[in-house]
């Protein structure tokens, strides 16, 4: 939601999202590890498809190339797709790299 209380949609992030397929891991908030596909990203978040229920709010791990696991928020959930708020911003060096890895991968 934004600060006027309207949800906000998938397309008003606050920067561009890059395109890939990266097939990694996933804990969810129920402590369930779980084989994943980030299917874009950028240095504030991420979307993956994921089977399981994942309700908006849930804190989820991921693991990225380069930085290991991070935390991240749900922020929706749809059709066996969640986007996602990384807990911490990528720093840019690391985020060029994590973009290489997956798209060598």
């Amino acid at each position: 939601m934004n600060t006027a209380g309207l949800r906000t949609s998938i397309d008003d992030r606050s920067e561009p999202r890059i395109d890939v397929i990266h097939r990694t891991r996933l804990t969810g908030a129920d402590g369930v590890d779980r084989l994943v596909t980030v299917v874009n990203v950028s240095a504030r978040g991420l979307m993956v498809r994921v089977e399981g229920d994942h309700a908006e709010g849930d804190c989820v791990q991921i693991i990225l190339p380069r930085v290991g696991k991070v935390a991240a928020q749900v922020r929706w959930s749809l059709g066996g797709r969640i986007g996602c708020r990384l807990d911490r911003m990528i720093g840019m060096s690391d985020y060029h790299a994590i973009l290489q890895a997956m798209r060598r991968a």
